[in-house]
Order: C-alpha cells, then structure tokens, then sequence
C-alpha cells in the first residue's frame, strides 16, 4: 500500500489524483490532503478519503474545517507551517506536489529533507529553484518523478536509456487557444477566451500560461534540471492535436516519443505507480480518429512570453525566479482583467530587467528575489492602470 500526501487536494492534479487513488484502492490509500483556502472541497475530500489529517493553508478556515470533522478520526491543522511538517511523517511513502506556483517550494523541500518520494506536478518549483531542488534530491536520494505530460514523456523516452547518448528534447505545445494568431487579435482577448483551452481540462493559472506560450517556457527550464541537460539541448515545437507528448532525439538520429489522449490522469498514474504500469479503462487512443498529426514551428515574435523564458534560462541565476514571479503576478492581474494579454510580456520583462542579478542564489535568496519581483510588477501594473484613465 503506497500512502499518499496530495498538496494542492482540490485542484485540478488534485482532483484527478484522488481519482486515480479511487480507481486503485488496493494499491494507494490516502494519508494527507492539502488546500490553500478551498474549505468547501477539501471538507467533501476527507470525509470520502478519510485521510489521517488535513491542513488548510488559509488559517481563517480552520475552524470551519474543524468543526465539519469533527466526529472523524481526521487530524486537521492550519497554515503553511503546518504544510512543511506535516510531509515528514512517517506515514508517508509519496508526495503528490500540485500546489500552484512559487507557494508549493517550502513543502517539496521539507519533503525531500525527510526522503519521501516525490511525484511533481509543481513546475514552478524546479523552475525557481530548479539547481538547489535536484542537488538536495540527489544527496537525499529521493526519486523525484514528473507529473507534467511532457515531462512525464521524456521521463519515458529515457528509460533504459544513457543520458549522454541524448541529442535533444522536443517539447510539444498545443498552442493553446489562440494557435495561429497575431498581436492585433490578441491585444483585444480576455481570460474567458484564454481559458478555452481546445485539448486540456485545466486550472485558471495553468490555463493562461498555456494560452501566452509561458507554460512551455517555464516547462524548458523545468526540463533543464529535471533530466540534467544543456540549454542547447532544449526544444519546442507545435503539436495542435496534443498525442504527442514530447520526444527525444538521441545521437544516432533516432526519435523516441510518448504519445497518448491528452488525459492528466495518465501521467498522474503513471508517476504514482511507478515503475508499474498500472491497468486502467480510460478511453484508448485509435489513431482512426486522428488521421493528421501535425507539427510547426513556434511563434516566438508573436508570443513573446516563449522567448522570455527562453532567455532566462539562458541567462540562469535567479533570473527564472523573476520570470515565475512576474508571471504569478500578471496572470492574476489579467484573470481580474487588469492587464492585457499582451501587455503580461512587458510587465515580466520590465520586472526582469530590474531585479538585481544573482549568479549563484541561496534559498534566501530566491525567497528575497520573489518578494522584490512580485513588488516591482505590481508597481508596474498600477503605473499602467493610472496611465490608462
């Protein structure tokens, strides 16, 4: 019995973990559900799971938590504190981390500090810190396994496979809902078309990073220490039907890729049960239904968040730190439709542009770089909302 810690319950990794636990539970029994102030949900959760404890980040929640579980055996605790100890338990064997954004870093940490297993649908983790999170993972030995698709792809193009014989890796982008256009239709876009997605069921934040290109630049710089590669070694490319996942293309010249329905419940699985595949009845791919697959270069110029994020993680540093920080802050902004979509690249850059440089961060460091990043963009975004009355 593998027991489970989903950090981020209620979202959208959450929610299709607990139903891939629900589907095997002779294999997976959950022991930790987490959320960041969904009361609502994560109350329905545990009363179905019955986990041994629940933590509640927003702590004006707790009482309301406490109070609806109270005659369950069911631990409840408040705060990101909290969080951060709860992970090393004993009782725990695996991390699901699918807390969005900068947030989720202090708990994988904790929980790589006590050796658990690692299962990482947090991508903003490796790409803040991306250098100190593999090095502690390597010194602990703690297996740390993707939950993204792409990531999840290359993770199963490379088994058995020498990392030195690899040539580069392709990352497929859908392309989001606005495949194929320019600035004059996307100055005018709001969060509801960008939410659209055409393939994937997503959340809100990851929903618009795939519309502005920006999930696919964080996913590079995840990549890069994920599996150990150059920059060099890193590409993307344009897959509108998302079967293909991602692809290595190995010295020789040969290609490997994993390909499936775009269903997150397939990686989830996949990175819960392994190095089992585990039987399942979700719909099959028939390649009848998809007689086209077709592949074309990224818009760079267009969707400029790409090449942002591109020349962070060139430059390194804790110049990612500032790019995920920026977007955090710009993505909320334009949901709340603050912002236009294309003004979320201007503000990122500016902010990257005025952070100071740091080659070699610490922890603190990147904590610091957060903060100052996140203040610097929302002074951006106040400066751009008075100009424009």
């Amino acid at each position: 019995m593998n027991r489970i810690a989903i950090l981020g319950s209620t979202g959208s990794i959450g929610t299709q973990s607990l139903e891939v636990i629900a589907n095997n539970p002779q294999l997976f029994e959950v022991e930790v559900l987490s959320a960041n102030s969904n009361s609502k949900l994560l109350i329905e959760q545990a009363k179905q799971f019955k986990p041994n404890a629940v933590v509640i980040a927003d702590e004006s929640k707790y009482k309301e938590v406490k109070d609806a579980l109270l005659m369950l055996p069911i631990k409840v605790f408040a705060g990101n504190k909290a969080l951060d100890e709860i992970v090393t338990w004993d009782n725990i064997d695996t991390v699901i981390g699918a807390i969005t954004g900068f947030a989720g870093l202090n708990s994988v940490l904790a929980a790589i500090y006590a050796g658990k297993r690692i299962a990482l649908a947090n991508k903003e983790t490796l790409v803040v810190a991306g250098e100190l999170v593999m090095q502690l993972a390597y010194e602990k030995r703690v297996q740390i396994i993707p939950v993204d698709s792409e990531h999840s792809a290359i993770f199963q193009c490379l088994l058995g496979e020498d990392i030195n014989k690899v040539e580069k890796i392709i990352l497929t982008a859908s392309g989001g809902p606005f495949l194929g256009r320019k600035p004059n239709y996307l100055q005018n876009v709001k969060a509801s078309h960008a939410l659209q997605h055409p393939n994937w069921n997503m959340g809100a934040k990851i929903s618009i990073d795939s519309a502005s290109l920006m999930n696919k630049g964080l996913e590079m710089i995840e990549a890069k220490w994920l599996f150990g590669l150059e920059n060099e070694q890193i590409d993307v490319i344009i897959h509108a039907q998302s079967i293909v996942h991602s692809m290595v293309q190995f010295k020789d010249g040969s290609v490997k890729s994993q390909m499936g329905l775009p269903d997150m419940k397939l990686p989830i699985q996949y990175a819960m049960g392994f190095p089992n595949r585990l039987q399942n009845n979700y719909k099959r791919l028939d390649f009848k239904d998809y007689p086209k697959l077709t592949f074309e270069f990224a818009d760079y110029k267009t969707f400029r968040n790409l090449a942002i994020a591109k020349d962070a993680l060139y430059k390194g540093g804790n110049t990612p730190c500032v790019l995920n920080a920026a977007n955090e802050v710009v993505v909320n902004a334009f949901l709340h439709n603050k912002v236009g979509f294309l003004e979320m690249s201007e503000m990122i850059e500016k902010t990257i542009n005025v952070v100071p440089y740091i080659e070699h961060p610490t922890l603190d460091d990147y904590i610091q770089t957060d903060q100052v990043a996140r203040a610097y963009t929302n002074e951006f975004l106040k400066k751009s909302q008075l100009s424009s009355y």
